[in-house]
């Protein structure tokens, strides 16, 4: 049981800020992000939400994964990296969607895809799987991090 609950809050915890960060930056996605200047690549909007879901999840998961299977003196370092890159995940969201700073928030997911890279090496050394469970987290905000700056480009 007690594994149980600690599974279902390492997935709540991500799925949680993702959804606050959603939350608090929806406004701005049906109405200023709709008059920028898009790539042809620009994926539709239904993608996102879906995407998001499952890339939370299997943080939440690795987490759970690096937590049970750490060594006591390593978990403080493993949960801290993880709550590093969820920060900045979630800062981009504000920083992009609600200030409407798109140079910023280039600057600021080059950051978050440093601290993904540092959690992957960081959670291989505890779990291979922990860790390879968040290369499409990886993936998925290095195709962000082109279309951020794409945006910024067409939109100066």
């Amino acid at each position: 049981m007690k594994n149980a609950i600690r599974l279902t809050l390492c997935i709540l915890i991500p799925l949680l800020v993702g959804g606050l960060s959603g939350y608090l930056t929806s406004s701005n996605i049906i109405t200023w992000y709709l008059t920028l200047n898009k790539p042809s690549f620009n994926p539709p909007d239904y993608i996102f939400g879906p995407v998001w879901t499952i890339l939370y999840t299997l943080m939440g998961i690795s987490l759970y994964i690096v937590l049970n299977k750490a060594k006591e003196a390593d978990k403080f370092k493993l949960a801290g990296i993880f709550i590093l890159q969820l920060i900045l995940n979630f800062f981009w969201s504000i920083i992009f969607f609600k200030s409407h700073q798109i140079g910023i928030a280039l600057f600021e997911i080059l950051i978050m895809w440093a601290s993904i890279v540092a959690m992957l090496i960081l959670f291989y050394k505890t779990s291979k799987l922990a860790s390879l469970m968040n290369i499409p987290y990886l993936l998925w905000v290095s195709f962000a991090s082109i279309l951020n700056y794409s945006l910024y480009i067409l939109n100066q």
